[in-house]
């Protein structure tokens, strides 16, 4: 016959389990998405409480009152949402690559609404979002998203985080610097087409000023553009790398400003 013992104590300490993995689910990338339903969320989160539970070293939680415990809440649920947000904010370089790249075809008004962003994308960067996202699935970051949460415990235990705003605003700083290097890595191809291009069609308004360089101009740059977009397809895992790189340096970097 098996039996069951619960106590005050051991679920206090699987709420703020829970609490943690929660919030780092609903803002994670490929997890936090809005084409996820919610239920899927919280059942993924509360079965990896579950295993965290028997996992981790119990402790019983030092707090005197009701207060206490809230405080302790809000701590942990502001540390699953940090590292969440900012390992999801790194899958936005794709979305500003996608603008350098349109805006340099002409195809900038053509940007929609992205529901699984709820953002405005371009059609570039759309398409490069949901590819790399797939490469990122294919490559096992859910994997290693739900292994950085769980080594998460062991660098900030539960009731130890302690953030540090500068050591925060310098990794904030780090990604904005690295996001736009990695962004025009990505569109520079294209950027590099166009340039020759509009080089091409400027030296070709010098020798031909009865010719519509502008129209004829625009309808070129999107040809141009399509035509180098299918060629560097094959180079989009590299571009999921560069994405799967800055998720793991903001992981850390995140990771050490709060202990």
């Amino acid at each position: 016959m098996i039996t069951f013992s619960y106590s005050l104590y051991a679920f206090e300490f699987f709420l703020v389990i829970l609490v943690r993995t929660a919030s780092f689910f609903f803002t994670a990338p490929l997890f936090g998405v809005q084409g996820v339903p919610s239920r899927i969320k919280i059942g993924l989160a509360f079965f990896i409480s579950l295993m965290l539970y028997n996992i981790l070293p119990h402790e019983v939680l030092a707090y005197q009152d009701v207060v206490g415990f809230a405080v302790i809440i809000v701590k942990e649920t502001i540390v699953g949402l940090v590292l969440g947000f900012m390992a999801n904010i790194c899958t936005y370089i794709i979305n500003l690559a996608g603008t350098f790249i349109d805006q340099h075809m002409g195809l900038s008004m053509a940007a929609d609404f992205n529901p699984m962003t709820q953002m405005q994308t371009s059609v570039t960067g759309n398409l490069y979002y949901y590819l790399v996202l797939l490469l990122l699935l294919v490559t096992g970051l859910d994997h290693y998203l739900i292994q950085a949460l769980a080594d998460t415990y062991t660098v900030i235990p539960i009731n130890g985080a302690v953030f540090h705003t500068d050591r925060m605003l310098e990794a904030f700083i780090q990604y904005m610097a690295d996001s736009f290097i990695l962004a025009f890595r990505i569109a520079l191809p294209v950027f590099a087409c166009i340039m020759i291009l509009n080089a091409i069609l400027g030296v070709m308004a010098k020798v031909a000023p009865q010719m519509n360089m502008f129209s004829i101009g625009m309808q070129l740059k999107i040809f141009a553009g399509l035509a180098i977009l299918i060629m560097i397809t094959q180079l989009l895992p590299y571009v999921s790398d560069f994405i799967y790189t800055e998720i793991r340096r903001m992981m850390v970097s995140i990771t050490e400003a709060m202990y």
